[in-house]
């Protein structure tokens, strides 16, 4: 059954915004799939980090025009991303340069306050950059790993052995809030509130699932929270949510002259502030998706949910159709009646071919899709796919059309009668 559309979307005056969407291969439009690689970027985007360019750039704290202009680009990203993710205030916010590298700079902040003994725990569904860190951190430390695991016929974690893994010796819940593979949506709550009784803080990898739905860091109430801007039709450039008490306790490792005050104190170096500057206009087209609503963080939230009810379309219309495709399996949820509890992001084999000779065939199309494991190591090998090339995945976000997922439905059918 497919939810009931309260808000009509209309995708195609918003694909007018993105220049990358309008390229052709032998005539034919190219179609972007790969959105869980990297979202296409509005003319908004291009122009804003042009734009600081062109007013010349300069380092920030200087008193003089161009570097006070910097500051203003700073402070503007900072307060974008605030209102993104529903942050208490702007020093809640670390920029730096991707979410692993955020991650891997909270990782060895927290385990200096970790002692041999201790444990952590990871899931089985998350991208390698929100378990890799943690590991490392742990082997550092003396500090045991606990795995949750997910069920592999429908890709959904195992929240009932979450109880079990738990205890007073716990100090770090790190999981994804959907995953970049399958697009299983994790329930954020009950994982939150049971970290947080043993005393737990909750890490929260947001980068598949912030182009998807609504993040709520407040609602949440999670300790961090991290996401890629690209993935969300911005640049380069990692955005972290931090609660404040904890980014001010926790030892930064940086250089000596810098801020000893969050969120500074976490931004290592000098900024991309031309990132920074798409980093706002990337909020603003999202929150442009949300009108007629005038304040900043209601137009993010009807945004998303004029989004999430056109992806559940889309997601419908591409299981129902992958269901004829003789030799096609899909991976994680399938069920019509629970799409809210996925991404429109799909892993799939076909009959035939391997993941990598499939993407191939896709590409010579026009349709650009991604093979492999794409980082989400732990997810391939417990589906165990891992040693025969992973999977290929196919993503949409909100700019892909109903023809564009009847034209790949239309050549996975066509190559799979070859």
């Amino acid at each position: 059954m497919s939810l009931t559309t309260q808000f009509f979307f209309n995708p195609y005056p918003f694909r007018e915004q993105f220049p990358a969407l309008h390229q052709k291969i032998d005539g034919r439009p190219v179609l972007f799939l790969d959105g869980p690689g990297g979202t296409q970027v509005p003319e908004r985007v291009i122009k804003a980090m042009n734009g600081y360019w062109l007013k010349g750039s300069s380092n920030q704290g200087g008193p003089f025009l161009t570097s006070q202009q910097t500051d203003e680009t700073v402070a503007a990203a900072r307060q974008a991303i605030q209102t993104l993710y529903n942050a208490r205030s702007p020093e809640e916010i670390v920029f730096g340069q991707n979410m692993t590298s955020l991650t891997f700079a909270l990782s060895r902040a927290l385990a200096r306050t970790w002692q041999p003994g201790d444990e952590i725990i990871v899931t089985r569904l998350d991208h390698d950059a929100n378990i890799s860190p943690w590991l490392m951190a742990a082997e550092d430390s003396g500090v045991t790993v606990r795995w949750l695991d997910f069920r592999p016929e429908d890709c959904t974690l195992r929240l009932d052995q979450l109880p079990d893994l738990l205890n007073e010796r716990t100090r770090l819940v790190a999981f994804t809030l959907a995953s970049n593979a399958v697009g299983t949506i994790t329930d954020v709550a009950p994982i939150v509130r049971l970290a947080h009784q043993v005393g737990a803080l909750v890490y929260l990898d947001a980068v598949h699932y912030t182009p998807h739905g609504l993040v709520d860091v407040q609602a949440w109430d999670c300790d961090f929270l991290v996401s890629s801007v690209y993935k969300y039709f911005g640049p380069h450039t990692g955005a972290l949510y931090g609660k404040y008490e904890h980014l001010d306790r926790l030892t930064a490792y940086k250089v000596r002259p810098s801020s000893n005050q969050p969120p500074g104190k976490w931004e290592t170096g000098t900024q991309s502030f031309e990132s920074l500057a798409g980093v706002a206009a990337a909020v603003d087209y999202l929150g442009s998706l949300g009108k007629p609503e005038k304040n900043p963080r209601q137009r993010i939230i009807r945004a998303m949910e004029r989004i999430k009810q056109y992806e559940t379309e889309i997601s419908e219309r591409f299981i129902k159709g992958a269901a004829s495709i003789p030799g096609l399996r899909l991976y994680g949820i399938t069920d019509i009646e629970c799409l809210e509890q996925r991404t429109p992001t799909f892993a799939l084999t076909l009959e035939g071919y391997t993941p990598a000779e499939l993407a191939v065939r896709l590409g010579e199309q026009g349709i650009f899709v991604w093979d492999g494991h794409y980082y989400a190591i732990a997810v391939m090998e417990r589906l165990g796919v891992l040693e025969q090339g992973g999977l290929l995945r196919i993503g949409f976000v909100h700019y892909n059309t109903m023809d564009e997922v009847d034209r790949v439905l239309t050549a996975l059918y066509t190559l799979a009668q070859k």
